[in-house]
């Protein structure tokens, strides 16, 4: 067990380095000797864990999916809006959703790790929607697959152009701005009035993660609105 838990820790200090690596320099410059570098472990240590440049790379794209996801509400669509605002706030702080984005986008390795982190985001909003058209939140005409593609693509445009144009100083503000647009197009009125849409949410739903984490409270923490929430582990797809 004392083993296992060890391989485990380094394996994601590999992760984490790697994903420092990839966002800095890209695939193509990116090399197995600066993540033994950064990692501060044996070349042999990252080959017993990842056989190649590409599976090193896959790990990086994949382990954003097997973190908590976000609380999940009793509102779908909150939940939906909170997933797309967390992710914004942390891509400029996480290394591993900054060199995913950058792994998933780069026109050298699109092909090669069959879109990234792309599907694995369309499938957890699909999901998303589901729930939230059993539950009655959204109007008669939505499609939850082609929304969940539509609202990925719209974020991932967002996200470049936040990038190009501010280094991601803006990307809370302007995904925030593409939910205020969305939402009323596929949410029934009646939900659609109470929902958290501004740019500060995604910092008010990490706060709330870790006080969760942090044990305050009896596991039914509200949201704010008195919506009983828990954090939900393996929410991810991929």
């Amino acid at each position: 067990m004392v083993r296992q838990e060890r391989a485990l820790r380094t394996r994601r200090l590999i992760l984490e380095a790697a994903a420092s690596v990839f966002d800095e320099f890209g695939y193509e410059g990116a090399t197995i000797g600066e993540v033994v570098s950064r990692a501060g472990v044996t070349r042999g240590a990252v080959y017993f864990h990842f056989a190649s440049k590409r599976d090193l790379a896959q790990g990086v794209v994949e382990e954003q999916f097997s973190q908590d996801g976000v609380p999940e509400r009793s509102c779908k669509l909150q939940e939906f809006v909170d997933t797309g605002m967390v992710v914004a706030h942390l891509m400029p702080r996480d290394p591993l959703l900054s060199a995913g984005a950058r792994l998933s986008l780069g026109q050298d390795v699109f092909d090669d790790l069959g879109g990234g982190a792309i599907p694995g985001w369309i499938g957890r909003m699909e999901t998303i929607l589901l729930a939230a058209g059993e539950r009655g939140e959204l109007l008669p005409h939505v499609v939850p697959a082609d929304t969940a593609w539509l609202i990925i693509a719209a974020w991932t445009g967002v996200q470049i152009q936040s990038q190009k144009l501010s280094g991601r100083a803006d990307l809370e503000l302007r995904v925030s701005a593409l939910f205020q647009h969305l939402m009323p197009s596929i949410a029934v009125p009646g939900v659609l009035g109470s929902l958290r849409l501004g740019p500060d949410r995604g910092a008010q739903v990490i706060a709330e993660i870790a006080a969760a984490r942090a044990g305050e409270g009896d596991g039914e923490e509200g949201d704010g609105d008195g919506v009983p929430v828990e954090v939900r582990a393996g929410a991810g797809t991929g």
